[in-house]
């Protein structure tokens, strides 16, 4: 529940949960730029339990509001 609704806070699309050897593994896609400082908060979240991986999925397009504050800080206007 803790670790699902972080990834959601974080944009995240879960793909789905699957359990392994008594393990419950979660399969996301979430956005690069959110996952800074993610195993720290996860290790927390999970008593220092779980682990993680990340692989690259795909590129998308971002939301309008996040361009414009990426677009505000490289003009240095932030």
């Amino acid at each position: 529940g803790d670790v699902t609704g972080d990834l959601n806070r974080r944009r995240g699309l879960l793909e789905g949960m699957d359990n392994k050897a008594g393990a419950q593994i979660i399969r996301a896609n979430v956005p690069l730029s959110e996952m800074f400082g993610y195993v720290t908060t996860l290790r927390t979240l999970s008593s220092g339990r779980a682990t993680s991986t990340m692989e690259f999925s795909h590129y998308e397009q971002t939301p309008s509001n996040i361009s414009e504050e990426v677009i505000k800080k490289a003009k240095g206007n932030a």
